[in-house]
């Protein structure tokens, strides 16, 4: 009974803030054609820059569109230097520590396992460590690579770290790949990061800062373009927004990919598709490159799904192409 009314409470809230939103309008569609219309439009209206350009505003997009990492950690390799940028109340991202930082013996992005170079890219951390050898110092964080562009471009290796100093042993002033500062910096680290809501910017030089706001209006309502297309069964439209270099993080390759695709659409199922968590994050030495991710939330006819997804997308003339996804 009280799953009922809550249920009925929601539906009210929803059709209020509709007509509190589109005007007597949304409530006309709704007394002839039922919510489903006025949901159909409003989805079409996410692919609308108007929108974006009004909500991105006040928006601090600093390092990027960012809706959940409370932390930015950014590595510049050239100067040595491992810098933690933290929310303050008004969600604008402010520097808060500059560590000096140990880095790959030698220059350039990471490639292989053993090339002694620290990776270049956008990672999470998947892991605090509290108990590692004393080489590493007293705790070290785990990152996630390779990640999923990493993959697309054949890299392998792993076991990339930021970890403290040796407590008993010398040391060089370089590392095999990973990130090392002072354990009391590292501690200090600890303390202050939830490593669920922290992200790592790794770049041979400084980060690039400040985009232009436009481009992440172009790519958000690109985004909802393309999950209009995916919602509404619109396959040829849903396929232009793969570039045909494409390869899935299994291996998938365009065709393969698109003649799934084609079988799954013919259903022409009703979907119900949710993007939560979304951040646009430029990538690091690259021209016109994006990491987007997102908590998605899929339910169809026949499969459910809810999880995090990762596209790598180019952008150019306002458009983007998605190369890898997982």
């Amino acid at each position: 009974m009280q799953s009922k009314l809550l249920s009925s409470l929601v539906n009210i809230t929803l059709l209020a803030s509709l007509y509190t939103t589109l005007g007597a309008n949304a409530l006309t569609q709704y007394r002839m054609h039922g919510v489903e219309n006025i949901q159909k439009q409003m989805d079409f209206d996410l692919k609308n820059h108007e929108y974006w350009d009004d909500y991105l505003e006040d928006i601090d997009t600093t390092f990027g569109y960012i809706e959940s990492y409370d932390n930015v950690l950014t590595c510049d390799k050239s100067k040595s230097t491992l810098s933690l940028y933290m929310k303050d109340d008004e969600a604008a991202y402010k520097l808060k520590k500059n560590y000096s930082a140990f880095t790959g013996k030698m220059k350039g992005d990471k490639a292989q396992e053993g090339d002694l170079k620290t990776p270049v890219g956008v990672y999470n951390l998947i892991k605090k460590l509290d108990k590692v050898d004393s080489f590493y110092g007293p705790l070290a964080f785990v990152t996630s690579y390779p990640n999923s562009y990493d993959i697309y471009r054949g890299k392998s290796g792993s076991g990339i770290w930021i970890h403290g100093l040796p407590t008993t042993q010398e040391r060089d002033s370089f590392t095999k790949g990973c990130i090392a500062i002072k354990n009391k910096s590292i501690e200090c680290l600890a303390r202050n990061i939830d490593i669920n809501k922290t992200v790592l910017i790794i770049d041979e030089d400084a980060i690039e800062k400040n985009l232009p706001k436009e481009i992440y209006s172009d790519i958000l309502s690109e985004l909802y373009a393309w999950r209009y297309a995916w919602i509404y069964n619109d396959l040829e439209e849903y396929l232009n927004f793969y570039d045909t270099t494409f390869k899935r993080y299994d291996g998938v390759n365009y065709n393969n990919f698109a003649r799934y695709k084609k079988r799954i659409f013919a259903k022409n199922e009703t979907k119900t598709i949710l993007f939560q968590k979304i951040n646009v994050i430029p990538y690091p030495n690259s021209e016109n490159l994006f990491k987007i991710t997102f908590y998605e939330v899929y339910k169809s006819d026949n499969y459910a799904f809810s999880g995090n997804k990762v596209l790598i997308v180019k952008y150019k003339d306002s458009k983007i192409k998605i190369i890898t996804e997982q």
